[in-house]
């Protein structure tokens, strides 16, 4: 799957496993759990298949879990090469529960780009599970790696024909959402379109998956494998609806950012030093309707920025015995941002230097205000909620 998100303040990660083309690859914890259930899962069909193993049928199982996860990565870094090929930027790529990311940086610029990005990934799928078919022609199928090719044949033709479904967050969805965009001219448009599709694909996931297993495999409803179809349909289908969502939020967020200014998010500041007592300035900053404080040395300089949060933790009583200078944070060059910096340079900005307030300047050095990071957290929830 792919995934377009703005330059975010909470960056996600994992264990870093590798950068291949320079793309850092990261596999959640929750990917232990999916190879350790494949594990036990294949390792069960194999005492069937190739009972003569005996306990070394898990030891096989997990190079299958493996060498699954390795063809994901494959999917997922024909995702990445696109991205790069159209210069969209790819900050990371996640191997995670039921599948991979690649979170791509920019959008799209055309729909047949947006088609091409989200396409070849199930692409190359289809173009695995072609190789490891021919390759299992030439082994015997009661053998180790009949077995191991015949497993990863099947498997990445699922993943394919999943990825396939039209409706977001899957690549179908974006195929869709590029054929909508084509013909409407409207991005917004076609990612409305992808999001209910994937709503809907979500509800038929929850209800048909479960029907569809017990059909096939002839069980009552409520045995032991009937629950476990179902607990894996409620899991699909929580991704599925949950990952439509996100996508719809992200799409209205790059609506959103490039009406978003430091200028006008910037609050007004008093100057004090850092002997100050903390009740006088703040009575200061009351008296001069500021909603920020920055500590200055003699010479008029800033030198650190008051954290709302610390003074937040002293007691009222407390503020006219406590100097300014023990609630402050010192101005490391990361602080300090321009004025005009507008839309998703903000969030890219900030994302360098995680901080909590920011002292935003002038072109000439001069001191305009101070950005709060709630501020803006609270202004990008109101618009995404529509206030």
């Amino acid at each position: 799957m792919t995934e377009q998100r703005p330059d975010g303040l909470q960056p996600r990660g994992g264990i870093l496993m590798g950068r291949p083309f320079g793309v850092p690859v990261y596999v959640t914890p929750s990917w232990f759990v999916i190879a350790g259930l494949i594990t036990w899962l294949f390792g069960g069909r194999l005492a069937d298949v190739l009972p003569d193993l005996g306990y070394a049928r898990y030891l096989v199982a997990l190079s299958f879990a493996v060498a699954f996860y390795g063809s994901v990565l494959v999917h997922e870094l024909a995702h990445t090469l696109v991205g790069l090929h159209y210069r969209l930027g790819v900050r990371r790529i996640q191997l995670q529960f039921l599948g991979g990311i690649s979170e791509i940086e920019k959008e799209a610029e055309t729909p047949g780009r947006e088609f091409w990005l989200a396409f070849v990934g199930p692409l190359l799928s289809i173009v695995l599970g072609g190789v490891f078919y021919l390759g299992m022609l030439g082994v015997d199928s009661d053998t180790v790696p009949g077995v191991l090719l015949a497993g990863l044949t099947v498997s990445n033709l699922v993943v394919a024909a999943f990825n396939l479904l039209p409706g977001l967050p899957l690549d179908g969805g974006r195929m869709l959402r590029a054929a909508v965009w084509k013909l409407t001219g409207a991005p917004m448009s076609g990612t409305v379109a992808a999001v209910w599709a994937g709503r809907a694909l979500a509800v038929a996931v929850l209800i048909g998956l479960p029907l569809f297993s017990a059909s096939r495999q002839g069980v009552e409803p409520g045995t032991g494998t009937s629950l476990i179809d179902g607990m894996l349909a409620a899991v699909l289908a929580f991704i599925i609806w949950n990952g439509a969502g996100n996508s719809l939020r992200t799409a209205r967020l790059k609506e959103i950012l490039p009406g978003l200014t430091v200028r006008d998010l910037a609050r007004r500041t008093v100057e004090v030093t850092a002997d100050t007592p903390l009740g006088e300035a703040l009575r200061r900053a009351h008296e001069a309707r500021a909603g920020a404080i920055v500590v200055v040395d003699g010479r008029g300089d800033p030198t650190s920025l008051v954290k709302e949060a610390a003074v937040t933790a002293i007691p009222e009583r407390r503020r006219p015995w406590v100097a300014v200078g023990a609630v402050t944070r010192a101005l490391e060059p990361g602080l300090r941002i321009g004025v005009d910096l507008i839309g998703e340079e903000i969030l890219a900005t900030l994302r360098r230097t995680p901080a909590t307030e920011y002292l935003v300047v002038r072109d000439d050095g001069s001191v305009y205000g101070v950005l709060a990071l709630a501020d803006l957290e609270r202004r990008l929830t109101n618009a995404l909620a529509g206030r």
